[in-house]
């Protein structure tokens, strides 16, 4: 008995040494390895990778650019079941311990020693938040160490709330997703607060192996996973036996969902991230910026389904140029899916393979393809009648008569789903190219740069330099107007040679119709687009003046040729640059800078950037901020201080900046009256289907028929449509800017418009309408029966007045006026 007492004691005192020597250990290892460690309190302010989103004006997601998909989330935000769930998975005494789970700790390292493996992990939330945030992934002794230390001081210096929030917003949990609220949206396509009790379970199974559990990559041990962990949640009293049955019972729903896109505008979305990357650089991928656009999504989904329907209705007046590929007609139908899988969407045209073709001399002409989603679809006689061979531009074979004649077994084709049903296209060759911004302030509210992204990521929209013929017009006309012209000045329509010494050879200009009209009032010259008459008034103004007046619309110099064809449109210019300058017509006289980003903001909300648009405001008194040009601007801006200063009848104070006066009223009234009748009377007499007395535009065709432009207006909404191949060619001779263009203008406008009342330019002081001779451009007679109303500045009405037919002519009839 003694020398068992005697034993006893000396094992005492041998663990009492031991764990004093332990104590001495850990004590020793704290001190060594503190200076090392990273500080704790860098939690509080720690920067997730989060990537960039872009927004339209109204919030809608357009685009997300960055490797992790992430969307940060409070603790308040987090559902309590999924928090009662990833306790089950990861640690149920979460709420319980200081950081370190003892009993954790010692069953793992048990499990070690009597297995060789660990089943139950030793690690704690707050371990492995440590782990993720502050330290390398290694496996070493010193790592865990280090590990257990930060974890200890991470329960001192932050809430249980605060490291579980930090936990679910930085775990990888697959496919791109990091954290909960990623995880939901790629997994189910909702947000964490709307799954099930089943879908949370699913999710909470995957922080302890992302690829095993996966229920899109391993089904089978995902819905074992979830299932053990919706037990654990029912042992812990979490939820009770009836809830746990009802969500294990519950089958797989989970599916890969992309980024959320709301609004497809891939085109405005690469011209922000461009803009972004060279204000920032490449932390834009990882910070959370947010960028906010001026798009307006139904502007922009009017103009993508504008373009796409313009560019379908061209490639059906054009023909059928076949089939995209022909593959092997011996294929089986799941190798034909497995290739039809790598081909893409364009727009709204989906790839399909024709499996059958009904027999020539069956009553009902149909075909049966096969879409890569894996469903069959019925192709009926409406939907392929229309595809008469393509020849050329110029001309289309025979009405086809058999679904055999224009489809075969095996053929790769393109389909497009319409109210009617499934119908045969095929990818444009043509191109097309639309905007549309504020008149007030040159906010874009809608970009198309294409057909589709995917298949080019050319930005016609800004990038696409094109002769804009007869659509250049009005910048010509207006000069014009401020040199003294009036809308009743009489030119001559006649044949004429020029000699230019910046030309190749003698020029002998024509008007498309080959036809000559003699004498032409301004007005009727320019909505009839008459060219002979355009280049007059050019000679007569001289070229140099002209570009000088036209270049304070925005254009390029380097781009407008210093010759007479200045006044067809051979300039090089951008939709995007026409649709600038037209701006200037629609507002009464102001040019407004085109712009795209309304404002950025990072993770937290805080403004990093906001837009100071120079604005349209007529009365407005411009206050610049003082941290604009100092405490003093605006004593510098004005005689006396804004706030003291007497404002008149209209006037207003604002701090956005001023759009700049570029032609006076008088003249931008006279061009846009003068606009409205291009649709009234002339090439753009189509759009008059709109039902408004407010639009004002003009069309525009190029040469050989290379170019088809339309560009209007209402005094508030300005767009410019183009249509033409990226390596020019001709459209095909039916082709101009009011049978490619205006209907794609037309399309968007009708929705653009939509709910918006008229709004005509008024007339400025100064303007006056008086009857006239519409052949002399002269006062009307009195009781003269075709005499129209016209309208002048007050100083330039005609003073003298038309005779009566017969009687001898009081005006010079020389043939050439100008």
């Amino acid at each position: 008995m003694i020398k068992i007492k005697t034993l006893l004691g000396f094992f005492i005192k041998v663990g009492i040494f031991c764990t004093f020597l332990g104590a001495l250990v850990v004590a020793g290892g704290y001190f060594y390895l503190k200076p090392q460690l990273p500080d704790v309190e860098q939690l509080r302010d720690i920067k997730l990778q989060t990537p960039l989103r872009i927004y339209s004006a109204d919030q809608k997601l357009i685009a997300e650019f960055g490797e992790k998909r992430r969307v940060p989330i409070n603790y308040e935000q987090i559902p309590e079941p999924f928090v009662q769930a990833i306790l089950a998975a990861e640690d149920s005494r979460y709420f319980d311990h200081g950081g370190i789970d003892f009993k954790g700790l010692a069953r793992a390292a048990f499990q070690l020693a009597s297995t060789g493996r660990i089943k139950t992990g030793g690690s704690t939330i707050t371990m492995q938040v440590a782990r993720n945030y502050l330290l390398t992934l290694e496996r070493t002794f010193i790592r865990k160490f280090k590990e257990i230390i930060l974890s200890l001081q991470m329960e001192r210096q932050l809430s249980k709330k605060e490291i579980l929030e930090l936990y679910v917003n930085k775990i990888y949990l697959g496919n791109r997703a990091y954290g909960i609220q990623a995880a939901a949206n790629v997994y189910y396509g909702r947000d964490i607060d709307q799954l099930t009790l089943a879908e949370l379970a699913m999710i909470a199974g995957l922080p302890k192996a992302p690829s095993a559990y996966n229920p899109l990559a391993n089904p089978p041990r995902a819905l074992e996973r979830r299932n053990w962990i919706l037990a654990r949640m029912q042992r812990l009293g979490y939820i009770d036996s009836s809830q746990m049955a009802e969500a294990q019972q519950a089958p797989i729903t989970a599916a890969y969902h992309g980024a959320d896109i709301e609004l497809y505008a891939p085109y405005i979305a690469e011209m922000v991230r461009s803009d972004l990357l060279s204000r920032y650089g490449e932390s834009i991928y990882i910070d959370g910026f947010n960028a906010y656009t001026t798009i307006r999504s139904a502007d922009q989904r009017a103009a993508n389904q504008a373009v796409v329907a313009g560019l379908m209705a061209y490639e059906l007046r054009h023909g059928y140029r076949g089939a995209e590929q022909q593959w092997d007609a011996s294929l089986t139908e799941q190798q034909y899916l497995d290739k039809l899988r790598q081909i893409p969407s364009y727009a709204s045209l989906e790839p399909a393979v024709v499996l059958a073709v009904s027999d020539p001399k069956a009553e009902l002409q149909n075909a049966s393809l096969l879409l890569r989603t894996g469903e069959l679809v019925e192709l009926n006689w409406d939907g392929i009648s229309w595809a008469r061979p393509f020849k050329s531009v110029n001309s289309r074979g025979p009405e086809p008569t058999q679904a055999a004649q224009v489809l075969a077994k095996g053929d790769l084709v393109r389909l497009l789903q319409t109210d009617k049903g499934w119908v045969l296209r095929q990818i444009p060759q043509v191109q097309s190219a639309l905007v549309s911004l504020s008149t007030k302030n040159g906010a874009i509210r809608a970009l198309v740069g294409g057909f589709s992204f995917q298949q080019s990521k050319f930005n016609r929209v800004v990038q696409g330099t094109r002769q804009p013929g007869s659509n250049f017009k009005p910048f010509v006309y207006t000069a014009a107007l401020a040199s003294g012209f009036t809308p009743a000045s009489i030119i001559n329509d006649a044949p004429v040679v020029f000699e230019d010494k910046n030309l190749e050879s003698s020029w002998r200009p024509e008007n498309y119709s080959k036809e000559f009209f003699g004498p032409t009032r301004f007005r009727e010259a320019l909505y009839k687009s008459r060219n002979l008459v355009s280049i007059r008034i050019l000679r007569t103004l001289g070229v140099k003046p002209t570009l000088e007046y036209i270049q304070r619309f925005g254009f390029d110099g380097s781009r407008l040729p210093k010759n007479l064809s200045l006044a067809l449109g051979s300039a090089d210019v951008t939709p995007l640059e026409l649709a600038t300058g037209y701006a200037v017509f629609a507002n009464g006289g102001f040019k407004v800078e085109p712009y795209w980003l309304e404002r950025v903001t990072d993770r937290r909300g805080d403004e990093l950037y906001q837009a100071q648009p120079m604005t349209v405001c007529e009365g407005c008194i411009y206050v610049p901020e003082p941290d604009q040009t100092g405490e003093d601007a605006s004593l510098t801006e004005l005689d006396t201080p804004p706030l003291e200063q007497e404002l008149q009848e209209g006037e207003t104070l604002t701090s956005l900046p001023l759009a700049p006066r570029i032609i006076d009223e008088q003249t931008a009234y006279l061009i846009n009256n003068i606009m409205q009748d291009v649709i009234k009377r002339g090439t753009g007499r189509k759009a008059g289907k709109l039902g408004r007395k407010d639009l004002a535009g003009k069309t525009g065709t190029t040469n050989d028929l290379k170019d088809a432009w339309f560009s209007g207006f209402n005094r508030d909404l300005v767009a410019s449509v183009w249509v033409g191949f990226d390596q020019p060619q001709t459209l095909g001779r039916r082709e101009f800017g009011s049978t490619a263009a205006l209907p794609i203008w037309i399309d968007y406008m009708e929705q653009a418009l939509q709910g918006l009342p008229e709004a005509p330019l008024i007339p400025p002081q100064g303007i006056v309408s008086v009857r006239i001779d519409p052949e002399t451009g002269l006062l009307a007679y009195p009781g003269q029966k075709n005499a129209i109303f016209e309208v002048f500045r007050k100083q330039d009405v005609p003073t003298a007045a038309a005779v009566r037919q017969g009687a001898s002519a009081s005006q010079d009839s020389s043939e050439d006026l100008f």
